[in-house]
C-alpha cells in the first residue's frame, strides 16, 4: 500500500496483496499521512489487492469518517471478496465503489 498522488484536492492510496492484521500497523500509519489531511477526494485503489481482513477494513473506515470534514471515497477495482469486506465494515455508506 501507498499513497500515489495527493494534491490538495484529491489522493490515491495504491493497495496490492493481502492487507490483513500484520500489515494493519502499517495501514493506519499510512492512513495519517499529513498528504492526506488537505484532500476533499480520495481514491483508493484496489484491483491488485486480493485479500483485506476487516480489522483493516475498519481501520479504512475510521480514517475516513474521524476527519470533521470527511472526504469524498472513490474504491476502484475491488475484487468480491474484497468489496465483500468492506461492504460487511461498513464502507458502503460512505464510499463509491467503481469496476
Amino acid at each position: 500500500m501507498r499513497i500515489a498522488e495527493a494534491d490538495g484536492q484529491h489522493a490515491v492510496l495504491a493497495f496490492s496483496g493481502d492487507l490483513d492484521a500484520p500489515a494493519l500497523r502499517v495501514l493506519e500509519e499510512l492512513l495519517l499521512d499529513e498528504r492526506l489531511r488537505q484532500p476533499g477526494a480520495w481514491t483508493l485503489e484496489m484491483s491488485d489487492l486480493h485479500h483485506i481482513d476487516l480489522a483493516c477494513a475498519y481501520a479504512l473506515l475510521r480514517a475516513v469518517t474521524r476527519a470533521p470534514d470527511p472526504a469524498a471515497i472513490t474504491v476502484r477495482g475491488a475484487h468480491p471478496a474484497v468489496h465483500r469486506t468492506l461492504r460487511h465494515a461498513g464502507l458502503e455508506t460512505v464510499a463509491t465503489f467503481e469496476n
